[in-house]
Formats: C-alpha cells, sequence, structure tokens
C-alpha cells in the first residue's frame, strides 16, 4: 500500500508552488526582454548575455530561498526593472567592465544603506495605510488586465475567469493554478503556444574585470541605485508591511546588495525586494495562513534558479505562451491582494484621503526625474496625511 500522506501533502503544497511559478512567470514575461535590451546596449555577446541570466536568476534564487527560511515570511526578490530600463539608454558606447563596475558601486551603496539600518528609519514614517494604498495602486493596472484581455481573445481569457471563479466557489485555494491550467488547455487547443519558439540551451558564468570610470559611476551607478532604491525597495518593503509582515527591511536591502556585489562582475546588475511578484505569493490564494506563505517565496526562488541554469530556454518558453494568458493570470492571481490592500487603506476614516491620494498617484504612472509611480504615491500621500493632520495637534 501507498504512503496515505504522500497524495495529501502534494496537494498541500500546490497552491504554494504554483503560486510560485506564476510570480517568476510573471516577473519574467513582463520585463526579461528589458533585461536583453540593456545587455545588449552594453554589447553584450551572446555568452556574456546567458551570463547576465545565470548570475540574476542565481542571485534572485538564492536571495528569495535564504530570506524566507531566514525570517519565514514571503520574501521574494527580483531584478530592477526601472533599472534595466535605465541601463537599456544609458549603457550605449559603455564599455563593459566599466557597466560592470557601475553595477559593483550601486550594490555596495544599498548594502551600505542597509547594513547601516538608515532605510528602515526612513521606513518607519510611512503609515500603513498608505503603504496598502500604494500596493493597491501599483496591482490595479494588472486585476484591469485581466478583463482588459477578454477583447483580445474572448475564448481563452474568458475560459480562465470562469474557471478561476468556479474554484473559488467550491476550491478557493486552486483557483489560480486551474485557472491557469485551463488557459494553457484552450491556448494548445487553439495553436496558440509556439511550440517551435522553444529552443533547449544551457547558460553559465562569464566573468569580466570591472573597471571604474568616475562619468560611469556618476551617470550610470548612482542613479542605478537610486532607481533601484525609490522604485524597486521602498514599494517592496511596503508591500511587507501592508500584507502584516513586520520583517526588518534594513536586512533585507543589505544582503540583496551585498549578493549584487558577488555577481555583478559575471552580470547581475542590479537584486532588490520585488513588490508585484511578491504580492501573489502573499496572497490568501497561496495559503490562507499568511505564516505558510513563505513557502510560497521559496517555491519561487527554486524556479528562480531554474531560469538562472536554462535562461536563454526560460526566454524562448515564456515568449511561446500567448501574451494575453500571461496578462489574464496576473491579474487574477492578485485580485485577493488588490481586495485586502483597498480595504487596509480605506479602514481607517482619518487617513482615508491621504490612502486615496496614494492610490491615484500610484495607479496614475507618473514617472518624475527617473523615479516611478510607486514612491511618488508614498510621497503625496505622505504629504496630504501630514498636512491634514498638522491642524489637530496645534488645536492640542
Amino acid at each position: 500500500m501507498g504512503n496515505p500522506h504522500t497524495a495529501p501533502g502534494i496537494t498541500r503544497h500546490f497552491p504554494h508552488l504554483a503560486a510560485g511559478l506564476i510570480a517568476v512567470l510573471v516577473g519574467y514575461t513582463s520585463s526579461a526582454a528589458i533585461v536583453f535590451q540593456a545587455a545588449h546596449a552594453a554589447g553584450a555577446t551572446p555568452s556574456q548575455l546567458a551570463s547576465w541570466l545565470w548570475a540574476l536568476g542565481l542571485g534572485m534564487s538564492l536571495t528569495s530561498i535564504a530570506l524566507s527560511l531566514r525570517y519565514r515570511a514571503p520574501i521574494l526578490t527580483a531584478w530592477s526593472t526601472p533599472g534595466a530600463a535605465l541601463l537599456a539608454t544609458g549603457l550605449v558606447g559603455v564599455p563593459m567592465s566599466e557597466a560592470i563596475g557601475a553595477f559593483l558601486f550601486a550594490s555596495t551603496l544599498m548594502a551600505v544603506l542597509g547594513f547601516s539600518g538608515a532605510f528602515e528609519r526612513i521606513m518607519r514614517h510611512v503609515p500603513p495605510s498608505i503603504a496598502a494604498a500604494m500596493l493597491a495602486g501599483v496591482l490595479l493596472r494588472f486585476g484591469l488586465g485581466a478583463f482588459a484581455q477578454l477583447g483580445q481573445d474572448l475564448a481563452l481569457v474568458g475560459t480562465m475567469i470562469l474557471v478561476f471563479f468556479a474554484a473559488r466557489r467550491w476550491s478557493p485555494r486552486y483557483a489560480v493554478p486551474l485557472a491557469f491550467l485551463a488557459g494553457l488547455v484552450v491556448a494548445a487547443a487553439n495553436g496558440g503556444i509556439a511550440a517551435a519558439e522553444i529552443r533547449w540551451q544551457l547558460s553559465g558564468p562569464e566573468f569580466v574585470m570591472p573597471s571604474f570610470s568616475p562619468a560611469t559611476l556618476l551617470g550610470i551607478g548612482l542613479p542605478l541605485f537610486i532607481v533601484t532604491l525609490a522604485s524597486q525597495n521602498v514599494p517592496g518593503l511596503a508591500v511587507l508591511r501592508a500584507n502584516g509582515y513586520a520583517t526588518p527591511g534594513s536586512p533585507l536591502l543589505g544582503w540583496t546588495g551585498i549578493t549584487g556585489v558577488v555577481l555583478a562582475p559575471f552580470g547581475g546588475f542590479s537584486f532588490n525586494l520585488a513588490a508585484i511578484t511578491a504580492a501573489i505569493c502573499m496572497s490568501p490564494d497561496a495559503d490562507p495562513n499568511p505564516a505558510r506563505r513563505y513557502l510560497a517565496s521559496i517555491w519561487a526562488g527554486g524556479f528562480y534558479l531554474l531560469t538562472g541554469i536554462g535562461g536563454a530556454t526560460v526566454a524562448s518558453l515564456l515568449s511561446a505562451f500567448p501574451q494575453t494568458l500571461v496578462a489574464a493570470i496576473a491579474g487574477l492571481a492578485l485580485m485577493g491582494t488588490i481586495a485586502a490592500s483597498l480595504s487596509a487603506a480605506l479602514a481607517d476614516e482619518s487617513g482615508r484621503d491621504a490612502a486615496v491620494v496614494t492610490f491615484l498617484v500610484t495607479a496614475s504612472g507618473l514617472t518624475l526625474f527617473g523615479i516611478g509611480s510607486a514612491f511618488w504615491g508614498l510621497v503625496f500621500g505622505y504629504a496630504v496625511s501630514h498636512a491634514l493632520r498638522r491642524p489637530q495637534r496645534l488645536a492640542a
């Protein structure tokens, strides 16, 4: 007779596995092309591009698994998408060795900021309702995107939505993976999966000796640090706080910075806290028990490792999936987190105006000085909160 605990054990962890897989899927499909552009801008050879993917996958895997185990929280890391966009334009004409030097400089600054404790002191001043509103604003476009895709492929996306809500009624824990599987079945039946695009190829490390130019450090390294901090790490910690995790932020920045220092010579240009993909791992669909959702991030770390080893293969696999499927599953996977964030943001009536401003600014997509709307949502929301509370203090 078989082990009676085997099947329950597998099904028990399947939502964690599914959440981790979807988080990695969403992360790669949404920004891998930008990383490719950044590498090409630096003049990377095919082997160096493979090394970049290897370093990024390895770094995200190690930090996600180690930090999630250490703090028993769903801590997911990622590369800096705004940083990659910056590099895609800023590295044109810059020698690869100087680019690596800029990566080292930015990661060193991040490690110093983290281990000094300064980042944690800054984040203590962000009210929880504003953090929750920022998260809801970041995720809004993904939720809207799931339904907007109905106009692109009614059969595929309609089936996914129907399966999702049917599963939410009868088996909520499996709603997201079942919707994803339904989408794959429909896409395959309609010939929507471009199997011919899939190439089997492994990635490996290629060391590049860094060199340092003041112009490159100040023109690329410093902006990379600022953009990653403001557009990635601040929202990333806010997502943790909005979901009720009191994990100290400074060590997280410190260790992701150190990881960047170690892997920069191989193309690991930046590592930071994830926000959008982390929210998938923090969703009730990953596990109804918040204390067990860290397992989803550990699964994501395992998939990150696979993407690093087989970077070129993963890139081709993701490009083979219909974009409507990826957009739809991202929105459906984040619905629970969007609802919880809106509820937390608006729960305190005294802070509701500030929360609404934060939500609207973040959802607007505003970009100022190269910094994205998530950061400015926090800034505007905090300013409104501070302005509205000041008269009360004076009256007291």
